[in-house]
């Protein structure tokens, strides 16, 4: 059955923003702050609370407003998950589906000062798709229909831009890397010669987001922007971070032997076989339909062979 359109509030009434595509008013400043201190305004976002219910943060703050909702399908590591959202003026929020209108869980709120989005090339098997990039997490969702995807990327990036003048702040530069889907291949991305299995487990390096085998990512670093411990990354990513290290405090303390600063250096971001959490994704709550293995995912033009080079 086809998921219902989102809403937009292009005024008071809620019945007339649930009809159709928003109108011209809908994103526009007056319209926010007209909605503002309004009772409309307060229900629905208390509504929006109490579907979360205790596991939810309160979203209801001074000034915030709720311009729209609606579901839309997240590509997480093992499968492709129908996820409601929501859109503040301030704050982008979804969660997972118990019961649509009634009940959701594992609430997510993104600072839309920090989101970037990325539209992404049509294929045969993934149409309506785009990219939401912020600099501790970066995932890919698609909409029901081209309309569909355009009213999310252009209330979403107007939202942006507001924020980021009410903020001062400049747009963020630097982004996670979204996970590559477990179905995306079947042999580690860097060796290129394990194959995964029930036995073999896939794991993801946490700065390139390949799916790589547990040889292939046995070093942890420290990744501020993404936790305050160090992370499970890829070999290849492990030296070019540990090089890139090396080289910052060599500049600023201007003394020590390569060697000494190697030795510091493992010390603090070394190898270690211990096992770590790689199924956050999971967490999220179940979901319906299998993503093609065969989708090329987040990258235009780019063949698999070339991820091994």
């Amino acid at each position: 059955m086809r998921r219902p359109r989102p809403w937009w509030t292009p005024d008071q009434q809620p019945s007339k923003a649930r009809r159709g595509s928003p109108d011209a008013r809908t994103n526009s400043p007056a319209m926010v702050d007209h909605l503002v201190n309004t009772e409309i305004n307060s229900q629905r976002i208390a509504a929006v609370e109490s579907c979360f219910g205790a596991s939810g943060q309160p979203l209801a703050l001074p000034g915030r407003v709720l311009l729209g909702e609606g579901v839309l399908t997240k590509e997480c590591r093992k499968k492709a998950k129908p996820r409601i959202f929501f859109l503040f003026n301030d704050i982008l929020v979804y969660g997972s589906i118990v019961l649509n209108k009634r009940k959701y869980r594992s609430q997510h709120i993104i600072p839309l000062e920090e989101v970037t989005l990325e539209p992404l090339p049509e294929t045969v098997q993934a149409k309506n798709r785009w990219m939401i990039k912020t600099a501790k997490k970066s995932f890919v969702v698609s909409a029901a229909s081209t309309t569909e995807r355009q009213e999310w990327i252009s209330h979403i990036e107007e939202c942006v831009r507001r924020q980021l003048l009410a903020t001062g702040r400049q747009p963020t530069t630097e982004h996670a890397a979204p996970w590559i889907p477990d179905k995306a291949t079947d042999i580690c991305m860097r060796c290129t010669h394990t194959r995964f299995s029930a036995l073999t487990r896939r794991h993801h390096c946490r700065k390139c987001g390949f799916v790589v085998c547990a040889e292939c990512s046995r070093e942890r670093f420290l990744l501020p922007r993404l936790s305050p411990k160090p992370l499970r990354v890829c070999s290849l990513c492990y030296r070019e971070l540990a090089a890139q290290k090396l080289k910052e405090e060599a500049e600023e303390q201007g003394r020590g032997s390569p060697g000494q600063l190697a030795q510091r250096a493992g010390a603090l971001y070394g190898a270690s076989s211990g096992d770590d959490d790689d199924s956050e994704e999971d967490k999220e709550g179940n979901g319906d339909g299998d993503w093609p293995s065969h989708v090329e995912f987040y990258a235009s033009g780019v063949s698999w062979s070339a991820f091994h080079s």
